[in-house]
């Protein structure tokens, strides 16, 4: 028997090549339970020959992580090897059926060639290639177990199917023209337009500054011109974006070298079969629509990932096209043609859609390159559910539902952690149903019954209120796991570590004692934590205001009652209410009304205030994003040294210097400043932290870890004092990866 991602990745065909090669006798087939079970007769020799064969000539999407082999000296008496229909039985958990994967070479050029009997057919795929996760209904991975089991095979995809050198021998997504899912064109209305060429027609409105909504793999994008500034508006209008940037599909990685810088880190991931969404570096002058990722220096890229997408830019002059998730404001990405036609109506101008079903909505993940190293922002198609290898079994199966953002859940089975797609922000009914749903799905898929689940401090979470409700349900322990010590346990878990000193910087995470943590340096043994260290605490007046207005912190960390209603007079347009708030905010200033955060996230913030980059967060972590932006070709010329007093990291001497600075010194020079502050402060508490416990690695997360100067300068800092350094790569340093450590960390107790 062989666990791991065995089916859906061409395996049987595989197994059924190296038998045959070897004239071993026997069948193999899939199972319920994802499992490959391989029955063999034969010499012994030959049957050694093709347990080799069997490790190092596996299909490049293959991944084994066990082969148990059970040797008889009886014979069955087979005559020869099979394929077989597949069993029903289940007596293992925790194989899985492969994410969903980029169209392939061989099936492109298919694709292109006239003479082809799929040339120019949108759902082109083939044993290497095509939607996988998102069509699984059960398993096995066999086609009646999958959304393509509405569309029959016709004679010719059926003697493929069963062609045993046919590259789709046993491709359940196969498919053509005739007996596949069939695509359509739509008005605004959801009218079908009786057009021979659906697809070319949307490549040509798409040049003409049109707005169309595109069924794709894993949910709907909505699409439009990159060289027009106003689609992209409307876009944003309706979407309620009115600064977030959007991602773009870029025609070729030659096109995307036109408006962008590539490293080889995101070369390589752009070019993968995973082909997720890079952020890459914009040239200037950057010659796309200033608005798709205003005010930042930064861009994502993917490359077409479907048959669809390549025909589409076969049809349309654009370097790169608008390709951003359709969905309400924190809603998931929709699916269902007739729910697009009733939500997207007013939005776009024609609709692109296909008969087939979408049984798991996936977006598209999202990477950032650390250096060279690949740090995910989302987790998501491509990747999910693919498990996450741990270094030790775990005694007890955790199932873990996250924070409030960013949610993914986690499970934990043996040595293998599994994490959902994406799931987004828990805020609203229907997320909060897909979340559910999503984790029934993977729990069916991998057999997984939980022995205790896992969930955040903060009561109020969504997440917390399922997780209790589960808790009653099934009768299992609940454990509640500090937010930033999840963080810290993502990392321990990644990089098979016992202790830890863990840098810990977000925007925030609930205390022990209630209290808004989001800059902490944590010491972690085992599940044990300690809070060692912390940014120093400031004044959130307004509380949610603050993070929405960061005038609000400003005016609270300079602390001086002149300097701060000075700052307030001069900024009173970007308060929510201009001036009638500022006595009220020095009111509770003087009070001392008000919440204290030890925020990471809420001091960038004021900088980029200070420094008039960013006056509202209209996103999460933009104007922290934009003070990056800004610090890219600045230098370190302030140089202020890291203030520590016992177990606080001081702050507001390093903002007091910007704000005196601002006029003197330029602007990329003091973010840059700022950033490489925090950098030291932080990467020398921790590294004092790290010589007093004799622990030997430094780890840094949360949604800070992803900007990419004090990432770098934190790594380098640790690494020089003879420390090891680590950080996410597997999982998101963001909240995508807070399920990830709870479930380890609760695994643990």
């Amino acid at each position: 028997m062989v666990t791991g991602i065995v089916q859906g990745v061409g395996f049987r065909p595989f197994i059924y090549r190296i038998a045959k090669r070897q004239e071993l006798r026997g069948f193999v087939r899939n199972r319920a339970d994802a499992v490959v079970e391989i029955s063999l007769e034969g010499e012994k020799p030959r049957i050694d020959a093709f347990l080799q064969s069997l490790s190092q000539e596996k299909p490049p999407l293959a991944r084994l992580d066990s082969v148990q082999v059970d040797y008889s000296e009886t014979e069955v008496g087979l005559v020869d090897f099979t394929i077989e229909k597949s069993s029903q039985e289940r007596t293992k958990s925790g194989s899985v059926i492969p994410p969903d994967i980029a169209i392939c070479d061989d099936c492109l050029k298919e694709l292109r060639s006239p003479g082809d009997r799929r040339h120019r057919y949108f759902f082109i795929t083939c044993t290497n290639c095509g939607p996988r996760y998102t069509t699984i209904v059960g398993v096995p991975y066999d086609r009646p177990n999958t959304t393509m089991h509405q569309f029959p095979m016709c004679p010719d995809c059926r003697a493929e199917y069963r062609n045993p050198v046919d590259r789709r021998f046993h491709a359940q997504t196969i498919a053509c023209p005739i007996c596949g899912p069939k695509v359509m064109l739509l008005d605004s209305s959801g009218v079908k337009i009786d057009i021979d060429e659906p697809i070319r027609e949307a490549g040509r409105l798409l040049s003409e500054g049109k707005a169309l909504a595109l069924k794709g793999n894993g949910g709907f994008h909505l699409a439009a011109s990159t060289l027009q500034d106003t689609p992209v508006e409307r876009l944003r209008r309706s979407k309620e974006r009115r600064n977030k940037p959007f991602a773009i599909m870029a025609r070729s990685l030659e096109s995307t070298l036109t408006f962008t810088e590539i490293r080889s880190c995101e070369r390589e991931l752009l070019e993968s079969y995973i082909r997720p969404i890079v952020l890459l570096h914009k040239k200037e002058p950057f010659p796309l629509s200033s608005l798709i990722s205003p005010g930042l220096d930064s861009v994502g890229v993917m490359l077409p990932y479907t048959g669809m997408h390549y025909l589409i830019f076969d049809s349309t002059s654009d370097p790169a096209l608008i390709m951003t998730s359709a969905n309400a404001p924190n809603e998931p990405i929709i699916t269902d043609n007739k729910k697009a036609i009733q939500r997207l109506g007013s939005v776009v101008d024609y609709f692109l859609v296909h008969d087939r079903e979408i049984a798991q909505r996936a977006d598209d993940s999202v990477i950032r390159c650390i250096g060279e190293t690949p740090t995910p922002i989302r987790r998501s198609r491509g990747y999910a559910p693919a498990p996450i290898i741990l270094s030790k079994s775990t005694k007890t199966r955790t199932l873990a539902l996250g924070a409030e953002l960013n949610v993914t859940a986690c499970m934990i089975l043996d040595n293998k952690a599994y994490l959902t797609q994406h799931i987004g922000d828990t805020e609203t009914i229907e997320t909060a149903k897909f979340l559910e749903n999503a984790v029934s799905h993977l729990q069916r898929l991998i057999g997984f019954e939980p022995d205790a689940l896992a969930c955040d401090l903060h009561p109020k979470f969504t997440t917390t209120k399922i997780a209790e409700r589960m808790s009653k349900e099934l009768g299992v322990s609940l454990r509640r796991i500090q937010h930033h010590h999840a963080h810290a346990g993502s990392l321990m878990a990644e990089h098979s570590v016992n202790e830890i000193v863990g840098i810990i910087c977000d925007g925030f995470g609930l205390g022990y004692k209630n209290e808004a943590w989001g800059g902490e340096v944590f010491v972690c043994h085992g599940a044990e934590v300690r809070r060692a260290a912390h940014l120093e605490e400031q004044p959130m007046v307004g509380g949610d205001l603050a993070t929405r207005y960061p005038v609000r912190m400003v005016a609270g960390i300079l602390r001086d009652e002149t300097t701060s209603q000075d700052w307030l007079k001069a900024n009173a347009s970007h308060l929510l209410h201009g001036e009638a708030e500022i006595p009220i905010i020095m009111r509770q200033l003087e009070r001392k009304d008000f919440i204290w955060t030890s925020s990471c996230g809420r001091v960038l913030d004021s900088v980029a205030a200070i420094l008039g980059i960013s006056y509202e967060r209209t996103y999460e972590g933009e104007p922290a994003m934009k003070l990056e932006a800004y610090s890219r070709d600045g230098t370190d010329r302030l140089s202020i040294k890291p203030e520590i007093d016992g177990e606080v990291i001081k702050t507001t001497n390093m903002v007091r210097a910007i704000y005196d600075q601002r006029t003197k010194i330029a602007v990329p020079d003091l973010a840059f400043s700022a950033h490489a502050y925090m950098a030291r402060a932080l990467a020398n508490a921790a590294i004092a932290i790290a010589e007093e416990e004799g622990i030997k690695t430094v780890g840094f997360s949360g949604g800070v870890a992803l900007n990419e100067i004090i990432s770098l300068m934190i790594a380098k800092i640790v690494s020089e004092a003879g420390l090891r350094y680590v950080s996410n790569v597997a999982v998101p340093p963001g909240d995508g990866g807070v399920s990830f450590g709870q479930a380890y960390l609760a695994s643990l107790q």
